[in-house]
C-alpha cells in the first residue's frame, strides 16, 4: 500500500468517524465523546499527510509517532462508545475499530522499518 492511498484510509476514516458521532447522544456524555474522537481521528489524518512530508528518517519516526499515538487513542474512544452502549447505530463500531487496528498495525510496522534502517539493521 502506498502513501496516497493510506493517506485516502486516513481521511476516510476520519470522515466515517464523523458521521458516526450523529447516533451518539445529545448531551454532556456525547458532545464530550464526539469532541474527542472527531479530534483525534482527523489528527490520524492531518498528521499522516505530514509524516508523507518529513524531511528525514529521523522526522519521518517523530510524525509518526503523532499518527500512532492519534489511532491508538481514536481505537480508546471506539471502546469506549461501544462499551458504554451510547451509540443509536452500534453495528458501526466494529468495522472502525477493525480499520483503526488495522491502520495501527501499519503505521508501527513502517515505523520499525525506518528505526531499523537508521540503526544499521
Amino acid at each position: 500500500m502506498n502513501s496516497k492511498e493510506l493517506q485516502m484510509r486516513t481521511k476516510k476514516l476520519a470522515l466515517s468517524i464523523i458521521k458516526m458521532v450523529a447516533h451518539l447522544p445529545n448531551n454532556r456524555v456525547g458532545w464530550t465523546i464526539t469532541d474527542q474522537i472527531v479530534r483525534s481521528s482527523t489528527s490520524v489524518a492531518a498528521n499522516y499527510r505530514a509524516v508523507c512530508r518529513s524531511k528525514s528518517d529521523r522526522d519521518f519516526i517523530s510524525k509518526m509517532g503523532t499518527v500512532i499515538e492519534e489511532a491508538d487513542e481514536t481505537l480508546f474512544w471506539l471502546e469506549m462508545i461501544e462499551e458504554s452502549e451510547i451509540s443509536t447505530q452500534p453495528s458501526e463500531i466494529p468495522i472502525l475499530k477493525r480499520e483503526a487496528n488495522e491502520l495501527v498495525a501499519i503505521f508501527v510496522a513502517s515505523s520499525k522499518t525506518v528505526k531499523n534502517r537508521l540503526n544499521g539493521k
